[in-house]
C-alpha cells in the first residue's frame, strides 16, 4: 500500500512517497537528494521531538527493516537529527543546475533552494512575483438578498476565492487561472495550524519507468516492482491553465507574418517574443504580450513546413534580453484559400475535426517542456510553462483568425516520458508500445458521456487529443503601444529568412544587406524602432556591447538623448561610414 511519510530535520519538513513493503533503505535513497547536508553516517531516527531515548535509534540500525517492519504509518512524522557537512555548497549547485533549464522562456534566473521551512528561492518572472502578493479575492456588492447595512456582509455579498467556479461559470472563462490554482493548492496543502509544515504544492507528474530502482531486482525490462513503474494514469481535461490571454501588441505585427502566405501560398513559423502581463480580465490572470515575431530559417511549403537549423537563436535572444523581452510562444500558418476569389480561406480547425493536430500537439508539448515556468512553489524550481502555441488558420465564415493553445501539464509529462506519439488521424494520439527503456502503465481518459455522467475509456491504443489541450483568448489592444512602432513610414523594415519571396525586378526586396540598414536610416531617422532591424545591426558585430546596449535602451526608452549618446558613439559613426562607403 502506498504511504507518504514525513522527516523533520534541522533543514526543514521533506514527503517521501513509499509502501509499506519497501526497506527504509529505499526511503532514505529517496529522502537524501533532497537535504542539503547529507551526511547521515551518524543520524538518529526518533519517533518524537528531541531526540527521546525511549524512541530514537540509530538510522544505520533499521535501513534493512522493512516500513511494515518498523509499524509505520501514512502520514507518520519521523525526527530525523544529523551532523553537518560541506554537501551543501555540492546540493545548491546541484539546485542551480535545475533551475537554469529555463532556457529562453524569460531572461535567466538565478537560484539557490531554501532550507524546506518554506517555498523554495528562485527569481520568478516580474509578472509572478505581483501576483504573489495579491489574494485574488473577487469583491461583490450588496445585492438585494443582503439584510445588513453598508458595513455588513454575508454570504450574497461576501468575497469570493479567485478559483470559484460559479463565479468562472458566469462570466464563461473557461479556466481559472495558473494564480489561482496556486492559491487554491496553497490552502489545500499549507493551513495556517500547520504553518511549520511547509509542502510545495506544485509538482510535475513523472510518468517514466525509473531505470535506476534499488529495491534488489534486475534493471527493467527484466525485472519491475511496484516501487519503480509508473502509476496508472487518468486524463482528464485540466482545470487551469498558465496563461490565459495572448494579446499582439499591433496589428501590423500578424499582418506582416500572414502577408508571407498572401503573397506566395505557402506556410510560415516565427517565434513570439514578448513578454508577461497581469491579465484583469480573470481573477489572477496572466497574458502574454507579443512585441515581435522571428521568423527562423525554415522551408515553407502549401501544406506544411520544414524547419532548419538556427545559428543566430543566442544572438537574437540576448539582443531580446537587452530590451527586457523572451520567448513567450510560437505561431505557424495554416491557411488554405476557398477558391471563391473573395479573400475567404478553407475553416479545417472545428469542434468536429480538431484544434491541433496530435503532432503539433506533441510539438507544443516539447516547446513546453523546453521552456519550464520559473516557480519558488515547487521542489524542483519548475512547474508546467508558460509557452503559448498559436495557430493562424479559417474560422467558421472563412475569415482569417489567431487562435491560441496550450498543452496540459500532463501532455508535457507523457511526451518527457516518451508514451505518445502521432497517428494518421489528426484528431487522434496514439500509445507508444513497451520497451528496453520504456514503459508504458495503464492509462484512460475521462469524458462526460450523452447522459451527462463522467465515465472511462481505455486510452490505448489512441485517445482524442483534445484532452491534452487548454484553449486560451486572444485580441489587439483598444489602445496599441507597441515598442516597435514606426510613425515616419508604413512599412517596416525586411523580414529575416525571406529571400524566397525575392524574384524578378524585385529580387532586393525581401534580402538584408548593408544597402537595407543604410536605406532604413535615412527613411526613418531617430525612428529606428524595429526589431528586424535591431537584430540585423547587432549581426554585423560594428557596435560594441556598451553601444549595443545604448541603442538597445533608446528603443525601448524611445527618450532621444539615449540617441543623441548613440549618435557620438564611436561604433555608430563607424556604422553610418561603412554604410556610406557601401552606398
Amino acid at each position: 500500500m502506498s504511504i507518504i511519510l514525513r522527516f523533520r530535520c534541522k533543514d526543514g519538513m521533506f514527503r517521501v512517497n513509499t509502501d509499506s513493503e519497501s526497506t527504509f533503505q529505499s526511503v532514505i535513497d529517496q529522502l537524501l537528494p533532497k537535504l542539503p547536508q547529507s551526511n547521515l553516517e551518524e543520524a538518529t531516527v526518533s519517533s518524537k521531538p528531541n531526540n527521546d531515548p525511549n524512541s530514537t535509534k540509530k538510522l544505520s540500525s533499521i535501513l534493512h527493516e522493512s516500513v511494515s517492519d518498523l509499524n509505520l504509518k501514512n502520514g507518520d512524522l519521523l525526527y530525523l537529527n544529523y551532523a553537518s557537512t560541506l554537501a551543501a555548497a555540492a546540493a545548491t549547485a546541484t539546485a542551480a543546475a535545475v533551475v537554469t533549464k529555463a532556457g529562453s522562456n524569460a531572461p535567466t534566473p538565478s537560484a539557490s533552494f531554501s532550507s524546506g521551512h518554506g517555498p523554495v528561492k528562485v527569481h520568478q518572472l516580474p509578472v509572478d512575483d505581483k501576483l504573489d502578493l495579491l489574494d485574488g479575492m473577487i469583491q461583490r456588492p450588496i445585492s438585494s438578498m443582503c439584510r445588513h447595512g453598508a458595513k455588513g456582509m454575508c454570504e450574497y455579498c461576501s468575497p469570493l476565492p479567485p478559483w470559484d467556479e460559479s463565479y468562472r461559470k458566469e462570466h464563461a472563462i473557461k479556466h481559472m487561472s495558473y494564480h489561482a490554482y496556486l492559491k487554491q493548492q496553497m490552502a489545500k496543502f499549507n493551513k495556517k495550524e500547520l504553518a511549520s509544515s511547509y509542502i510545495a504544492p506544485l509538482e510535475n507528474a513523472n510518468f517514466a519507468i525509473n531505470l535506476n530502482c534499488n529495491e534488489g531486482h534486475q534493471r527493467y525490462p527484466r525485472g519491475i516492482c511496484s516501487k519503480c513503474q509508473p502509476s496508472p494514469i487518468t486524463l482528464q481535461l485540466q482545470k487551469f491553465r498558465m496563461v490565459d490571454h495572448v494579446e499582439y501588441a499591433s496589428h501590423e505585427i500578424l499582418d506582416n507574418f500572414i502577408n508571407v502566405w498572401r503573397s506566395s501560398g505557402v506556410q510560415r513559423f516565427g517565434y513570439l517574443y514578448g513578454h508577461y502581463e497581469q491579465f484583469e480580465k480573470v481573477p489572477l490572470g496572466i497574458k502574454a504580450v507579443v512585441e515581435a515575431i522571428y521568423e527562423p530559417p525554415q522551408h515553407g511549403e502549401l501544406d506544411g513546413l520544414t524547419l532548419q537549423p538556427w545559428e543566430d537563436e543566442k544572438l537574437v535572444d540576448e539582443v531580446a534580453k537587452k530590451l527586457g523581452i523572451y520567448k513567450v510562444g510560437m505561431v505557424f500558418t495554416d491557411l488554405t484559400d476557398s477558391g471563391k476569389r473573395d479573400g475567404t480561406v478553407l475553416c479545417k480547425r472545428h469542434r468536429d475535426s480538431y484544434f491541433l493536430t496530435n503532432l503539433e500537439i506533441i510539438m507544443a508539448a516539447r516547446y513546453q517542456v523546453w521552456n519550464p515556468n520559473i516557480t519558488k512553489y515547487s521542489a524542483t524550481g519548475e512547474f508546467s510553462s508558460k509557452f503559448v502555441t498559436c495557430v493562424i488558420s479559417g474560422g467558421l465564415h472563412g475569415e482569417i483568425e489567431p487562435r491560441s493553445y496550450q498543452v496540459s501539464a500532463s501532455a508535457e509529462s507523457l511526451v518527457k516520458a516518451d508514451i505518445i506519439t502521432g497517428s494518421t488521424q489528426p484528431s487522434q494520439i496514439f500509445m507508444n508500445e513497451n520497451n528496453d527503456t520504456r514503459y508504458v502503465p495503464d492509462i484512460q481518459y475521462s469524458k462526460i458521456n450523452e447522459y451527462g455522467l463522467e465515465v472511462k475509456k481505455n486510452a490505448k491504443p489512441t485517445f482524442p487529443g483534445e484532452f491534452l489541450l487548454v484553449s486560451l483568448t486572444d485580441s489587439f489592444p483598444l489602445d496599441p503601444q507597441p515598442m516597435f512602432s514606426n510613425p515616419s513610414t508604413s512599412k517596416s523594415y525586411i523580414v529575416e529568412n525571406r529571400e524566397f519571396l525575392s524574384h524578378g525586378d524585385d529580387a532586393m526586396e525581401h534580402f538584408q544587406s548593408l544597402s537595407t540598414i543604410s536605406k532604413f536610416i535615412t527613411e526613418n531617422g531617430a525612428n529606428l524602432f524595429d526589431f528586424h532591424w535591431l537584430v540585423h545591426t547587432v549581426k554585423l558585430g560594428i557596435l560594441n556591447e556598451k553601444e549595443v546596449d545604448l541603442l538597445c535602451l533608446y528603443i525601448k526608452s524611445k527618450n532621444h538623448e539615449d540617441y543623441l549618446k548613440l549618435e557620438e558613439s564611436d561604433g555608430w559613426k563607424s556604422l553610418l561610414t561603412i554604410l556610406e562607403q557601401n552606398a
